[in-house]
């Protein structure tokens, strides 16, 4: 996964966010295993492109192609929701301030990257030849492939910076 920026200044993102991109990972990991899709190799954080993956075996259904996609929106999103509530009730210091990057940097990481996009756009256009019902999903599948073109990290700061609000506004 990872997020996009300039050239010059992605790898230190993806750097100083790490623990999104393992908690991305993860949550795609953890969704092949729910639904019983071979994970062949898993790489939680390197340095490179893409800075995480997972390597997984063939998906038998759209339902699970798109649960596998996804996962790390619904997962990183309320892993980091948790962080920031747990910052918000401590007091100000060090301990605050780490579970609030913590938070900051998985929720950066929650969105599907584009490669995830076109991996499901792909499985979407070859699954409503044998299933209508997929049209359904074909909004949701769209949004998720804009949302991945941008993929860029300003667009994935203010993601996690207005769940960060939201987090405090909730607890006040």
């Amino acid at each position: 996964m990872g997020i996009k920026g300039t050239p010059h200044c992605g790898w230190l993102i993806n750097l100083v966010t790490f623990p999104g991109i393992v908690a991305h990972e993860w949550a795609h990991q953890f969704l092949c295993r729910r639904t019983k899709v071979p994970v062949y190799k898993t790489c939680y954080f390197r340095f490179g492109n893409p800075a995480g993956y997972v390597i997984h075996g063939p998906v038998d259904s759209f339902g699970k192609a798109f649960l596998i996609d996804v996962a790390p929106l619904v997962i990183n999103t309320v892993i980091a929701a948790i962080l920031f509530h747990i910052a918000v009730a401590l007091p100000p210091g060090i301990a605050a301030v780490v579970f609030c990057w913590l938070g900051v940097s998985i929720a950066m990481h929650s969105f599907p990257s584009s490669s995830d996009a076109d991996s499901l756009w792909q499985y979407s256009k070859r699954a409503l030849k044998g299933n209508p019902l997929v049209l359904l999903g074909l909004p949701l599948v769209g949004l998720v492939k804009v949302w991945a073109s941008l993929n860029r990290v300003w667009l994935n700061l203010l993601y996690a910076v207005a769940l960060l609000l939201l987090v405090v506004y909730a607890t006040m």
